[in-house]
């Protein structure tokens, strides 16, 4: 969330922020409006409450009955116009807290202009998609044949949108976590959480998935609790309304959990097999930093979630998200994008942010540098390392065989315990 004093100090930014993602600046023109009524309503109810201060003093000086009448009648009249002036400041400022919750953070000065993902740019890329001499098949017929995921009987207990991982898929997603995990702790330097997944609505707020994506999250009314979408709500929101103390920061965290998502609205091929599923799991990782290392400690995040890709030798790149894909909350966010040859597409599996203060302001997670300094809004900085299944698709489509069978990378044989997965005669 950006600061009201911010957004009154700085409208040509905040507007010229919203035309760049292709936001209406109607609402900032409403906030600018809100924001003189509040202070004007301020000023008249801190004269009011002058009024009857001033009177109470002189009441109580007051010799004369009828002078003590008369100022009596005074600080009644006073404290009458006060009431209706309050009800009018609370009105006001819940309305201001509700729209400045809806106007998206300030992209960052390297994030260049564009309307959509076709306007992204490439940073980089690491090895080239591989060269078959048969018609590569999808993660969808190799996994029939290899029978490991059945999306049939998902679908008899859940409906469209989920799978069910057997045999070689489930120890093969099981072993990806493993190993993704142990990978960012030991050798990344995360420390590991395993949050709820069942989250608090104002922890929702605080990462920004409310109020704008309601529709897209499982909300269960009964106890009012959303399903975590993804560990970066849960995570972040570890240190919710905390001062941190000097020299606590930086603070990098990883955390495994499934992910539930609506995908409201999605249909098409790009949601077939575990394109775009309802339930996932994914590795997500969390960083609390210093301002004035977030930036750096940006791109050594995005490091450590192309690691994953470059330890099992996955052709994947990196892009730059224009303003207009830049998801609201974020300043700056790279996408990490495999290359699955079967579906002939480039599946994102990591967006690697800097939220700056946007986050931490609504969450209230402040530190201080030094014990006599005053406190401050933390940066947070999240990204996947990296999700499941499209890592899956992306592994069994490039490590595909003629006959069928898949090789396991050699970075997880030792948790597959075998170094490839071959075809089930039926």
């Amino acid at each position: 969330m950006l600061a009201l004093s911010f957004v009154r100090q700085n409208p040509d930014i905040v507007r010229k922020a919203l035309e760049l993602r292709n936001e209406p600046t109607e609402l900032l023109d409403e906030i600018l409006e809100l924001d003189i009524a509040r202070r004007r309503t301020l000023v008249e109810l801190e004269d009011l409450r002058r009024q009857v201060n001033q009177a109470s003093r002189q009441i109580g000086a007051a010799r004369n009955p009828d002078e003590r009448s008369a100022l009596i009648e005074e600080s009644k009249s006073a404290s009458q116009g006060i009431r209706p002036l309050e009800a009018t400041l609370e009105d006001v400022d819940g309305r201001l807290q509700d729209y400045l919750l809806l106007i998206p953070n300030i992209p960052h000065r390297d994030v260049p202009p564009g309307q959509d993902q076709d306007d992204n740019i490439e940073v980089r890329s690491f090895a080239k998609p591989p060269q078959f001499d048969f018609e590569p098949a999808d993660h969808v017929e190799l996994a029939r044949r290899l029978d490991i995921i059945d999306f049939a009987r998902a679908g008899k207990i859940s409906g469209s949108g989920f799978w069910v991982f057997k045999g070689a898929g489930a120890k093969l997603q099981r072993s990806l976590i493993n190993w993704m995990l142990d990978l960012h702790v030991a050798e990344h330097g995360y420390s590991e959480i395993y949050p709820p997944s069942l989250i608090r609505p104002e922890c929702m707020v605080g990462t920004g998935q409310l109020p704008k994506f309601a529709n897209d999250s499982y909300f269960i009314e009964s106890d009012s609790l959303w399903l975590d979408p993804t560990a970066e709500v849960p995570v972040t929101n570890l240190h919710r309304e905390e001062i941190l103390s000097p020299g606590a920061l930086p603070i990098h965290y990883v955390a495994y959990t499934p992910c539930f998502r609506r995908e409201a609205g999605a249909a098409g091929s790009e949601t077939r097999g575990l394109l775009r599923v309802h339930q996932f799991d994914k590795v997500e990782l969390v960083k609390f930093v210093e301002p004035d290392t977030s930036y750096d400690e940006h791109e050594r995040l995005l490091a450590d979630a192309e690691d994953v890709l470059k330890r099992l030798n996955l052709p994947y790149r990196v892009m730059l998200l224009s303003a207009g894909d830049l998801g609201g909350a974020a300043a700056k966010c790279y996408d990490i994008e495999v290359w699955a040859p079967g579906s002939a597409r480039w599946l994102e599996v990591s967006s690697v942010s800097n939220f700056e203060s946007y986050q931490s302001r609504r969450a209230n997670i402040r530190y201080r540098a030094a014990a006599d300094s005053r406190p401050r809004f933390v940066h947070t900085l999240n990204g996947s390392g990296v999700a499941l299944p499209r890592l899956v698709v992306a592994l069994l489509e490039n490590y595909q065989q003629a006959d069928g069978a898949v090789i396991i990378p050699t970075a997880i044989r030792h948790l597959m315990q075998t170094d490839v997965l071959r075809p089930v005669a039926r």
